[in-house]
């Protein structure tokens, strides 16, 4: 039995989470937010200054556990905004000194995929979509392999860049909805999809422009945008399953809170007899939960740093998925 205090630090969202047992106890967080412009990382780093003691006390609270009985402290590597993932590192390194208990190492991107076990999923395509990541992701050959990504924008940055554009605030995503919701007029956009990869800077581009020219109302770009972009996640995703041969699709990441994506990944999984799970929203955002789940998993394989080498403990902000050596399974 493990008790582990997870640390999520990575962009905008501090959080810090409870999880014993596979089991999550407490998991809270709080938001860096603006009312225009996008992620100012230096800003979102003195956020997380700010709240980080608060939601310790709280996460603790909330587990109904003592800070004694904690294990060990997992936290966030990367890949993220280096000044963000700072402040989770030096919290996570002055709560190890004080409780005198490791620190385990995660990688964020594969948090989203192990999470998934929650919903009783147990070897799925993941479809990942947040802020700065895209990625289609499967377990092969002895690690968590890409089988397809953005190559430019990730598709949650895409999108609060044209909110940000049209005015409405960040992040985005959720207002997006809400307004593509109330229209049903499809108005063509560029549409690119390069094999398994998919590129978004050219529909920005052209989103961009269609604002500017005053001619389409801002809910028919919405719906339009949700339409192109969703529709090429989802064949991404799809022909994954395909080439995996897995009949299992998981969504993941802030973007798939998105009922209109996940309606669309539900019709596929149905129409070619493949099982779709989702997550419950507050592991789909950005979250500690996660990070601690992930964590015990490490921790109860062996996985961890302790004594000195603390101290040599270093942020990842461009670890990438397949980088990631999974000696847990």
């Amino acid at each position: 039995m493990s008790l582990i205090l997870g640390i999520e630090s990575t962009a905008h969202t501090f959080g810090i989470a409870v999880v014993k047992n596979g089991k999550v106890l407490s998991n809270v967080r709080d938001m860096y937010t603006t009312e225009s412009g996008g992620i100012i990382p230096t800003e979102s780093a003195k956020h997380h200054e700010r709240v980080k003691e608060e939601l310790y006390k709280k996460a603790i609270a909330e587990g109904k556990i003592q800070e004694k009985d904690i294990d060990a402290i997992a936290i966030s590597q990367g890949p993220g905004l280096a000044p963000c993932l700072l402040i989770g590192m030096r919290f996570a390194k002055e709560l190890s000194k004080k409780l005198n208990v490791p620190i385990v190492p995660v990688n964020h991107c594969v948090a989203h995929l192990e999470i998934g076990k929650i919903t009783g999923a147990k070897d799925p395509v993941l479809l990942y979509t947040s802020g700065a990541n895209t990625q289609i992701i499967a377990y092969a050959s002895g690690k968590y392999r890409i089988f397809g990504e953005t190559l430019d924008l990730g598709v949650g940055n895409f999108i609060d860049t044209f909110g940000r554009y049209a005015g409405l605030g960040f992040p985005a995503g959720q207002r997006i909805q809400e307004l593509a919701s109330k229209s049903k007029n499809y108005i063509e956009l560029p549409y690119k999809v390069k094999g398994m990869d998919i590129a978004l800077s050219g529909i920005l581009t052209n989103l961009k422009q269609k604002l500017e020219s005053r001619k389409y109302p801002i809910e028919d770009l919405c719906f339009s945008l949700q339409e192109t972009v969703f529709t090429m996640l989802v064949e991404t995703a799809e022909r994954a399953l395909a080439h995996t041969g897995k009949k299992e699709l998981l969504l993941g990441g802030g973007v798939a809170c998105n009922s209109r994506l996940q309606e669309m990944c539900k019709i596929m999984c149905a129409e070619r007899g493949a099982k779709f799970f989702c997550p419950e929203r507050q592991f789909l955002v950005d979250n500690a939960g996660m990070i601690a789940f992930l964590g015990e998993i490490e921790f109860n394989s062996g996985i961890k740093v302790s004594g000195k080498e603390i101290e040599k403990l270093d942020i990842k902000p461009r670890e990438r998925t397949d980088n990631v050596e999974v000696k847990w399974k």
